[in-house]
């Protein structure tokens, strides 16, 4: 029997990850695969899934619409020999996908009788300027959305989502627009109540030359960090930051692993999962536009934030 699959696209930081755990926190019953791209060495998106074990596959150090569509198609041939098979497959792409180029590969004539394109669901966080509607990676992403979730409501600012209902009404975008409070979103909207139906094959556009405009840098260091010092340190390269995302241990509470996010400007932390064995205390990617942000210019700045450093 086939296999729907359910694509999660949206911009940097957007909220894809919040909405995928909470797909798999309430599965349901469902057995869900859940194959997830980061863009960059480091995986972190991967480690935020709830339960990232055997039903997460990490798809790391590129995006899935370029130099890993061989790994994507590869990922999911291994995911349908698994016994049990996944009832559905989740793929959350890179907040630099361009997803037009994966529904193209996903268009393959056996992974669509295999595995074929239910619903693409694009995150947008509600608190975005409508103006950013211009940028070309984001219309992209809502091209070819049949579902649009308003995220992060609880940080906009009253009238927000409805100023960017309108926004995206005005783009003549044909997906329904729902709003997503912390991640949730109906699961009847993203998967068929019944699995013994084909969808039809999508019609991607034509392919677009890849753009290169983002790029990763990454800090790692087997010491824990000073908060203060960190909070000083994101304060100097907000201005140059595009995204940002990590994982460490601070000298304020030894032991224990704290998730940081930087997205649409807005730092936050939160208590995190134990860190698994044998791997650095602090791991951060940093994403910029091209040329913006310089390693030895990050090393020295995220250098400052070790105690005693």
């Amino acid at each position: 029997m086939p296999v729907p699959v359910l694509l999660v696209t949206g911009f940097l930081g957007a909220g894809k990850t919040t909405v995928v755990n909470h797909l798999l926190a309430h599965a349901g019953g469902r057995r869900i695969a859940a194959v997830v791209n980061d863009f960059g060495a480091i995986n972190i998106d991967a480690e935020l899934i709830a339960g990232a074990s055997d039903g997460v596959v990490s798809l790391a150090n590129g995006c899935i619409c370029c130099s890993l569509e061989g790994d994507l198609l590869r990922t999911l041939a291994t995911l349908l020999r698994r016994d049990p098979r996944p009832e559905y497959i989740v793929i959350e792409t890179s907040g630099v996908a361009d997803p037009a180029d994966i529904v193209r590969n996903l268009m393959d004539p056996v992974i669509l009788r295999e595995a074929p394109l239910e619903t693409v669901l694009c995150v947008i966080d509600a608190g975005t300027p409508p103006s950013r509607l211009d940028d070309a990676l984001l219309r992209s992403q809502l091209r070819v959305a049949d579902i649009v979730a308003l995220s992060k409501l609880d940080l906009a600012e009253g009238g927000a989502a409805g100023r960017m209902r309108e926004a995206i009404r005005a783009l003549r975008v044909p997906a329904v627009v729902v709003e997503a409070n912390h991640g949730e979103i109906p699961s009847a909207l993203l998967f068929p109540a019944t699995a013994d139906r084909a969808p039809a094959p999508r019609e991607p556009g034509p392919k677009r030359p890849a753009e290169e405009r983002f790029e990763t840098l990454s800090w790692i260091s087997d010491h824990p960090i000073s908060l203060p010092r960190l909070q000083q340190a994101i304060g100097r390269l907000a201005p140059k930051l595009a995204r940002a995302k990590g994982l460490f241990e601070t000298v304020e509470q030894p032991g224990r692993q704290m998730v940081f996010q930087f997205a649409g400007g807005r730092a936050t932390l939160a208590p995190g999962e134990a860190p698994p064995a044998g791997v650095p205390r602090t791991r951060i990617v940093f994403i910029a536009e091209l040329g913006v942000l310089s390693q030895a210019e990050l090393d020295r700045i995220m250098e400052a934030c070790v105690a005693g450093g």
